[in-house]
Parts: C-alpha cells; structure tokens; sequence
C-alpha cells in the first residue's frame, strides 16, 4: 500500500539524495529542495566504508560504485618521515568476507552522481534556498528566496554543517572550528610520471597529516586531503582556493612520496575543519535532522557521509507504515536509535587517533544501517 505522506528534504547532499531514494523505496513520496543552482563535480574524495556499502546495496547503486572507485588493499598509516608503516588497516577481500560488503575510494562527484541517478529528477528542486520554516497544525511549511513556498508532512534537514533548518529549531550557534586546515585536490595521475600510487596511505606528522589514494579503478586520478594548522586562517573562508606553494611548504620533510604528490598538484582548495559538540535533540514535531545537520565532524575517521548514509537508512525503516499521526513517535524512534553511534563517531573522530596504532575497526564497518536493531 502507498503511503500518502509528502515528505520535503532540505539539502541533496549525500544524506539527502539517500533518503530521498530510501523513502522513495518504502513508498513515500519526497521532494528535495537544494540551494544550488546545478550539481557541479567538486575535486574531492570520498572513502566509502563497507557500512555505507550496505546501505548503497540496498539502494541499488554498488554494481555501479564499484565500476567507478577504487578498491584498496589496505589503509596503511606511515610515519612521515621514515615512512615506516604504524598501522595497517586491511581491506579487500578480507574486508568484504569480514563486513559483508566492499571499502571503496572514490571521487566525491561520482558517489553523488550514483545517488542523483537513484532520484527521479523531477522530486529534485534546484535553486532553492530555504529562509523561513514554521510548523503548522498540518505541518510544515518552508518557504525558499525565489519567492516559492511548499507544505509538507514532514521536513528533513539535511543541508549541512550551516543547516538553515537546525538554525531554525534549534540553535544557530556556529560549528567549533578545530583551529585546522584541510588542503585538497583531486589530479590526473598521468602528472606523475610514471610514479604509481597504489594504495590508501596516511602519512602522519607531529601536528600535521596528509592522505593520499586513487579514486578510480585503474588510478588514472589522485586525490589528496591534508589538515594542518594555519594560524590568521578566517573561519569566513568557507571553501577558498589555496596556494599550492604555501601547502608544499608546510609538509617540507616529509617522505619522497609525499614531495612527488605535492610537486604534482595544479592547484588545490582549503576549508577549516569544524565540529559540533553532540546535539541533545534532533527531532522538533514534524522536522527532523539529518547527517551533518546534527553531527558534524572532523573527517580523520573517513566517516561523515557514511553517518549521513546510515542515518537515511535507518529514517526509512522508522517511517516504513507510519501514518501522518505517527511521526513524531518515529523520529524520536530515529533519533534513539543513531545518537548513540554518531556521538561515538564525532568523539572518536575528534582525537585523531583512527588507525594511528592498533585500531578496532569493527564496530564501524561491521554495521548494517538495514538490520540494525532499532529502538524501542
């Protein structure tokens, strides 16, 4: 039986598109509303652990993902300078066998490509950034800059660190700026000439790092993410172009392999890295968060959009056979079940610790967002 609910999603980042297609699959209907004008392929990259896999399976999408990323042997973490290896995270095969499902790298446009393509084009609204949101004795009703306005059963805020959502219901105090930087930039591997990348490596320094991995099956485009701290660095910066000379620089040092990739990039971005403490509340009547929405953090986990991901999961199995009337019991239902492991995620996250030395890997990875327990 179809269910009537009309469900809006604020933000078709990773989180968003994934619960629009997870909703879409237990049969309720979903528009989302994105502030962006067209999707534009970002040069990042994205480490999409054997938990988000299930949920990608679920949706359709890992016969795809796994013809466009790449697929490692291991995350192996190197001392900077001597490029001794401290700890190796092992993936391949034997992750699969472990975790049910593959750890692919991938470029960030080609995760969310896969995800457009899981939504129909016409729920997709382009060119709508919210700026009001009242609940109502019906609902919700949004209303967006262009001048338009929507009503929904339900609204889901999944726009982000900044979420105009969160701002509106709960708190609009600003993200916790880590006081770090993260240069990145995705490259064709041909400017290596002829040096070969072949795996995940992170090279640890004393306050610095720098990760480095192809993000295509045939490594044919490198991808590299750094965080470092860069004092008289303006939070306002959101996403600014960086200089490349200032980034090699600041790894001068480090390993020869570190140097090659540095030498190689044509140009690269930065943005600060922020977090949140956990929230208390995710849920205010029929608006919910979502994702980076409710908690951000930092990326040394690899494991921000995973968390969007699973939460989309999860969201779907509350609402499957929920009535108008039985919202607010399902997304306190949601909220139960994830703040428990996303707490966890940003805390654990926030040290920067994640397989520096002996890591346990597997309450993260082993995770199925379908058949987790939800609960009660």
């Amino acid at each position: 039986m179809k269910n009537t609910m009309n469900v809006a999603i604020v933000g078709a980042g990773m989180g968003g598109l994934a619960s629009a297609a997870a909703l879409r699959k237990v049969g309720i209907d979903v528009t989302v509303y994105e502030q962006a004008r067209q999707f534009t392929r970002l040069g990042a990259g994205i480490q999409i652990g054997c938990n988000a896999m299930h949920v990608m399976r679920g949706l359709g999408l890992e016969e795809r993902l796994r013809g466009d990323a790449f697929y490692p042997r291991s995350w192996s973490n190197r001392d900077w300078r001597t490029g001794d290896v401290m700890f190796d995270m092992l993936f391949g095969q034997p992750a699969e066998d472990k975790y049910g499902a593959p750890y692919l790298l991938a470029h960030r446009g080609d995760l969310h490509a896969a995800l457009v393509s899981a939504v129909p084009a016409e729920v997709i609204r382009l060119d709508h950034r919210l700026v009001g949101l009242d609940q109502t004795a019906q609902g919700v009703r949004l209303v967006f800059a262009n001048g338009t306005t929507a009503e929904a059963d339900l609204v889901i805020g999944a726009d982000g660190v900044n979420s105009v959502v969160r701002s509106a219901l709960f708190t609009d105090a600003a993200p916790r700026f880590t006081g770090r930087i993260a240069y990145r930039t995705v490259y064709p591997a041909s400017r290596l000439g002829g040096f070969e990348i072949g795996n995940c490596t992170k090279w640890w320094g004393e306050d610095r790092h720098i990760v480095v991995y192809p993000v295509k099956p045939d490594r044919s485009e490198i991808y590299f993410v750094t965080s470092q701290p860069e004092p008289g660095f303006e939070i306002e910066s959101w996403s600014a172009t960086g200089d490349v000379n200032v980034l090699r620089a600041a790894f001068e040092g480090f390993h020869p392999e570190v140097q090659r990739v540095l030498a190689a990039a044509p140009d690269v971005h930065k943005r600060p890295l922020v977090d949140r403490e956990p929230l208390d509340k995710w849920v205010a009547g029929k608006a919910v968060l979502l994702g980076d929405a409710c908690h951000p953090m930092t990326p040394y986990m690899a494991q921000g959009a995973a968390m969007s991901i699973e939460d989309a999961a999860i969201l779907s199995r509350c609402l499957t056979d929920t009535d108008r009337d039985g919202i607010p019991d399902a997304l306190r239902r949601y909220e139960a079940t994830r703040q428990p492991r996303t707490s966890r995620a940003q805390l654990t996250s926030r040290t920067n610790s994640w397989g520096k030395g002996v890591t346990d890997t597997d309450w993260v990875y082993s995770y199925n967002a379908w058949t987790a327990p939800l609960a009660a």
